[in-house]
């Protein structure tokens, strides 16, 4: 089963640019499909593949800073070639 996850990272500290840049980083190298965009990211594979890689990022990010918020959303299909038909 594919899904799609839209996350959007916000560590509450006046650092909070370096952990959303190496959060960033770790989902790129995950060999995962990642888009990016100014207010999230998207992240799209197989189910247990993508729950895996985020089980782990998000606890190394969450470990890494004082306090943050993670939105997460995950859609049961894979969206990441989704074009606007208008």
């Amino acid at each position: 089963m594919n899904i799609s996850v839209e996350l959007t990272f916000s560590p509450l500290q006046d650092d909070f640019e370096i952990h959303i840049i190496n959060f960033i980083k770790k989902l790129r190298a995950s060999g995962l499909t990642v888009l990016e965009n100014p207010l999230s990211t998207q992240v799209f594979g197989e189910y247990h593949q993508v729950m895996n890689v985020l089980h782990t990022e998000i606890e190394i990010a969450f470990e890494l800073m004082d306090k943050g918020l993670l939105y997460l959303k995950i859609v049961k299909s894979d969206r990441s070639d989704y074009e606007p038909h208008f």
